[in-house]
């Protein structure tokens, strides 16, 4: 097997070689296994099923321990694929506290932080886009 990333690579039925590919991805490729599902509510708002999280997102824990555990984004570990939220930390012998890191895919977002502007932007374009196409189809279907 190469050692090198190929970005040619369209796909295996064998575990091996799909998890060599995470793993030897590049940082701009593995952000996008970083995407969370977005909860029902916003869902429906912005038209999409899921965003790429970023530090202040509100997320919910939907899977294991901390399950129903809610808190803030607090950083973001792209090469590791892993998420640190505020609230959910492991208290070792010592006293001391560390974060836990949690995999997105069981988080949930419930409110998206928009202070940055081009964030704001692109989730309307998508949500406006979303509804045009939808309208779109409800006139050719009568």
């Amino acid at each position: 097997m190469k050692t090198k990333f190929a970005k040619t690579w369209i796909s295996s039925t064998q575990p091996r070689k799909q998890r060599k590919y995470k793993y030897n991805a590049p940082l701009d490729i593995k952000r996008t296994f970083l995407s969370v599902n977005l909860s029902k509510e916003l869902r429906q708002r912005y038209g999409i099923r899921s965003i790429k999280p970023r530090t202040g997102d509100k997320v919910k824990v939907m899977r294991g321990t901390y399950k129903a555990k809610t808190g803030a984004i607090e950083s973001v570990d792209v090469k590791n694929t892993k998420i640190f939220v505020t609230k959910i930390e492991h208290t070792k012998r010592d006293g001391s506290k560390s974060k836990i890191p949690i995999h997105p895919s069981n988080l949930m977002i419930t409110e998206i932080n928009v202070s940055d502007k081009l964030r704001k932007n692109k989730l309307t374009k998508v949500a406006e886009s979303k509804t045009a196409t939808k309208k779109e189809v409800a006139t050719k279907a009568k």
